[in-house]
């Protein structure tokens, strides 16, 4: 509607010069006065001739404005889309140049990481699945860019407190096209609750709990964007507006430098199934989840391992999710990895992915 406002205006504008002479013309012509009389008119036939040749002047004189109006019409027209045509390049162009950082970085990304296996695309996320395979364990590597901060929630296992499932029945119920499992649990009387500080859609679901020990909070703002860390009070917490998140430990990047892992978890278990989550500088997600065929120590990968390869990888932040049995990747209705219980595990926590 703008567009079509915008041209009627400028074909107002160029008409105008027109109008203006036919309007002039009208006023400051020859007057043309009409009578009934047939001697008056028989006794002036000079004064006829020259009227009418003052009407055929007028008409002629007409007729070259109107074609050199057309004309000029014609000229502020092409002028006008040659102005156009050249905006749109320049937008372009830029939009181009703009994007070559962005595109240029997550190359560099994707060199380290191989050829995708799979990838899925719409309007609100990119996913894309690697395999990763160092020699020393074996899993995958889930690269995610979030268009729109609705593309990733976490759920409850059956969306009530105490509540669990598995990560394929999570993305299943809620139509979702990936899942992973997300924060740590502790049993109670037959339930299976979320450990510490847990965020349900901006909410706390049992309170703030001031991060103690090993613990972390890890979650998205209501931007879309990966939070974390160690939070002493509620204030420090709410500041960055959490959208949702879970606690677990240890953090093992932050600010692109690594961290002390504590020993206990550097060898209870020395070797692990694992789900990592973190982000790049770029604000893409990177996911990590690594296979192991039980939960004695002796099959996965070791933290320190983990951490080594996300450092390289470039990545600024990254923390440590619930792993063992409890590790789950699912992409598109399949089971990614291989549960180290044969089966995927229950668990109370899960962050979705969506199309």
């Amino acid at each position: 509607m703008n567009d079509i406002k915008g041209i009627n205006r400028f074909f107002l504008l160029a008409t105008a010069p027109l109008f203006g002479l036919l309007i002039a013309l009208a006023f400051s012509g020859p007057k043309i006065s009409w009578t009934s009389e047939p001697d008056r008119i028989a006794s002036s036939p000079h004064a006829i001739d020259q009227t009418f040749e003052a009407i055929s002047t007028g008409l002629e004189q007409a007729e070259e404005t109107a074609k050199y109006t057309v004309s000029s019409i014609r000229q502020t027209a092409e002028l006008y889309h040659k102005t156009t045509n050249t905006m749109t390049t320049i937008v372009k162009t830029a939009a181009n140049t703009a994007s070559k950082p962005e595109i240029i970085y997550n190359k560099r990304i994707t060199a380290k990481l191989g050829a995708p296996k799979e990838t899925v695309k719409s309007d609100r996320i990119i996913i894309e699945l690697y395999k990763v395979n160092p020699g020393n364990y074996k899993g995958y590597a889930m690269k995610v860019k979030l268009k729109s901060p609705e593309a990733m929630k976490m759920t409850l296992g059956g969306d009530k407190l105490g509540g669990s499932e598995t990560t394929k029945q999570a993305v299943s119920r809620y139509g979702a096209v990936a899942g992973i499992n997300a924060g740590g649990f502790a049993d109670s009387k037959g339930k299976r609750y979320p450990l510490s500080t847990t965020v349900m859609n901006g909410k706390y679901l049992n309170g703030f709990e001031p991060s103690y020990k090993d613990l972390f909070f890890v979650g998205m703002n209501k931007n879309g964007k990966l939070i974390g860390g160690k939070f002493h009070d509620k204030e420090q917490l709410d500041k960055l507006e959490p959208s949702f998140g879970a606690s677990f430990v240890p953090i093992l990047l932050k600010d692109g430098q690594k961290t002390t892992i504590p020993a206990k978890w550097q060898t209870t278990p020395l070797r692990a199934p694992r789900t990592v989550i973190g982000n790049y500088k770029d604000d893409q997600l990177i996911i990590l989840v690594i296979d192991g065929y039980d939960e004695k120590g002796n099959s996965g990968a070791t933290l320190e391992e983990l951490q080594d390869k996300l450092y390289k990888m470039g990545v600024v932040n990254a923390y440590n999710l619930d792993g063992g049995g409890s590790s789950s990747l699912v992409l598109n209705g399949k089971v990614i990895n291989n549960p180290s219980d044969g089966q995927l595990r229950p668990v109370p926590t899960h962050f979705l992915f969506f199309k």
